[in-house]
């Protein structure tokens, strides 16, 4: 039986599960896990607030449990990392944060790394996370493109504003960008084209690890 890895949408918002199962396809292969999709339906239609993602830690812990057999890793595709560590600790099987593997990656690419945060008061939460990594001296900075998650949709409104926000980043030192939220998955490719530097898509960061960690049978013991 082929072995399969989960990304979890934690927001209710089906075309952001869309979009996110999009930017996975590059990363299905013969021969390689399945990669499959799910929409939390007990989510927000967008987690924007610390309150959103304390929010999510019963629902998704008791999702993982639920669909932990038919699994072989899970990714929890919000750039906030909601829950990551509660749901460690009700499976031994891999569960990998976008967050987390976005910025691990973008240190692979760069010496310095920037953020496009969604908006402004999503950046304090995120700076406490970076901060527990121990990674902030590796962070250029994150500014925010101050479009709420289902604003993302607008293509020309959300383009412009990330490419000026990258810009910005680039002024102060980034020669990466992480895109800090799975709803930005379709702009990877057109913004790594403007910028002219590595343009990291987390979902993809974490869904490449999240195979390696399927491929070699690292779970946790």
């Amino acid at each position: 039986m082929t072995p399969s890895i989960l990304v979890i949408n934690p927001n209710c918002t089906e075309a952001m599960t869309r979009g996110i199962d999009d930017a996975c396809a590059p990363l299905r292969m013969p021969g390689g896990p399945a990669i499959e999709t799910a929409t939390l339906k007990e989510g927000p239609p967008g987690i924007e607030t610390q309150q959103h993602v304390d929010g999510l830690i019963p629902p998704l812990t008791a999702f993982v449990r639920k669909n932990e057999a038919k699994h072989a890793a899970f990714v929890i595709a919000c750039y906030s990392d909601p829950g990551i560590f509660s749901v460690r600790e009700v499976t031994k099987k891999p569960v990998l944060g976008i967050a987390e593997c976005g910025i691990l990656t973008a240190m692979t690419l760069g010496s310095k790394f920037g953020v496009i945060a969604i908006l402004q008061k999503s950046i304090p939460r995120h700076l406490r996370y970076m901060g527990a990594m121990g990674v902030m001296d590796r962070c250029a900075g994150e500014l925010p493109v101050d479009l709420p998650v289902l604003e993302l949709a607008d293509e020309k409104k959300t383009f412009g504003r990330m490419v000026s926000v990258g810009r910005k980043l680039r002024e102060q030192g980034a020669d990466v960008v992480v895109m800090g939220c799975a709803g930005m998955a379709r702009y990877r490719d057109a913004l790594q084209q403007e910028l002219g530097v590595p343009v990291v898509e987390p979902t993809q960061a974490a869904v490449s690890m999240a195979i390696g960690r399927v491929r070699v049978n690292w779970e946790r013991i």
